[in-house]
């Protein structure tokens, strides 16, 4: 019989890797705090968050309870002509969390499922508001909102994952990327934009969709919150609905609970996920102002088109309220400033390697920026040499570790995270 690793070689897909592989896989036999435990008995640093979901690390009690406190009244129920108090909890959670006039709540099964639906309800709401016609979704350069077809469709269409694909998605408006850094000037940026606008129909767009703040799968690319604010305007100004895509920056994990916030900016759509649930089930939300709920209920069809099959699943929901309440419990703002301050200083030494270009940090995010594409299995190779998990892509090698971590565990991830770009160069 094949070992567990020849069969997962032979048998399973991992993301964004060929089915016929001999990059290596670790095998995770357990996972407790900040570290998990590999097959061979090494114990790393999860300096990924399982992809920016655990914020809580693993295993955390409050969170174990609630799951097994659910699991022994019902795992699930279909949420069609149904309801729970687990989705009820956490309805009413998210609406005191996020910006002012987000009242509506729809639970999606993942991030790229929320922002499916968000597109729908931008459409759906155009139509009930008598534009048929705004079909289109007006976007920035450098944006990632998911592996679905309609969140591909607002992807950097040169620069992303999905360009293969472009014959057979919808066309959308794309703005120039804004330029890097929290303080940056937008002038320029404004200017290009508006005649990116001139050459094409305010009536043909419907709403604008974008990751505040930080793009993450897109380069990790910071942007001025001015940003925001003119976008806010220009959907003021033009009747189009403004989408802020928080699935990866929600949560405090920019150093505000929301990116929105460092802009002082509501939308009228918000999706969330990935920390949603502290890393423990699959679970998105889209929430909208009531002004979108009744265009939506003014379309044709009278109900928002879309209905998943496990939608607010109840497990999900309960860990979701508990994982949100460990995070309000705390003093989470001076926990992710503690966090910004050691990544800055561990990362700091990454400035005199030859092939850094850029180093970047905003809240609980780190990023070193090197000259070329990086060989992923190496500079993974490298870190878990230093005793961290990473899992860098293009050229970038960084860290959006779980809010637990000590400050000795971010030197340690720092530490790994300078040796890996080190590395890289040799």
């Amino acid at each position: 019989m094949d070992s567990s690793l020849d069969f997962d070689r032979d048998h399973l897909w991992h993301p964004y890797a060929p089915m016929a592989t001999t990059a290596p896989t670790l095998l995770v036999r357990s996972a407790r705090g900040t570290r998990l435990t590999l097959d061979d008995g090494r114990e790393p640093l999860d300096a990924m968050s399982s992809w920016w979901a655990a914020i809580h690390g693993y295993r955390h009690p409050r969170l174990d309870e609630a799951l097994h406190r659910q699991a022994d009244i019902m795992s699930h129920v279909m949420f069609g002509g149904l309801t729970h108090e687990p989705a009820i909890e956490l309805g009413r959670r998210l609406i005191e969390l996020t910006p002012i006039g987000l009242d509506k709540v729809f639970f999606a099964d993942s991030g790229s499922v929320s922002v499916e639906v968000a597109i729908k309800m931008a459409l759906q709401y155009q139509r009930g508001r008598g534009n048929p016609g705004r079909t289109k979704l007006l976007t920035i350069g450098g944006g990632y909102h998911g592996d679905t077809f309609g969140a591909m469709s607002v992807c950097d269409p040169v620069g992303g994952m999905h360009s293969m694909f472009a014959g057979a998605l919808a066309r959308q408006v794309f703005l120039p990327r804004p330029p890097a850094g929290f303080d940056a000037d937008i002038s320029a940026w404004m200017d290009e934009s508006n005649r990116v606008l001139a050459a094409c129909s305010e009536d043909d767009i419907a709403a604008i969709i974008v990751e505040p703040i930080l793009q993450g799968a897109g380069g990790m690319h910071v942007y001025p919150p001015g940003v925001l604010r003119w976008l806010r305007e220009l959907a003021d100004r033009n009747g189009w609905l403004l989408i802020l895509d928080e699935i990866a920056t929600g949560f405090a994990r920019t150093g505000e609970m929301f990116a929105a916030d460092h802009a002082g900016v509501s939308p009228d759509i918000m999706c969330v996920g990935k920390a949603l649930t502290g890393g423990y089930l699959t679970l998105a939300a889209v929430l909208c102002t009531a002004e979108v709920a009744e265009g939506i209920d003014a379309s044709e069809s009278g109900v928002l088109m879309h209905g998943p099959t496990f939608m607010a699943n109840p497990l999900a929901c309960a860990v979701a309220a508990a994982n949100l309440d460990v995070l309000t419990s705390t003093d989470w703002r001076a926990n992710v400033a503690r966090l910004h301050t050691g990544l800055s200083f561990g990362l700091a030494p990454a400035h005199e390697l030859e092939n850094v270009t850029e180093v970047r940090t905003i809240g609980a995010v780190g990023v070193v920026a090197l000259d070329r594409s990086v060989d992923v299995s190496r500079v993974a190779a490298i870190a878990l040499d230093h005793g961290v998990w990473v899992r860098p892509f293009r050229n970038l090698i960084y860290t959006m570790p779980p809010y637990i971590c000590s400050d000795e565990e971010i030197s340690t991830i720092t530490g790994a995270l300078v040796a890996a770009a080190a590395g890289a160069a040799t």
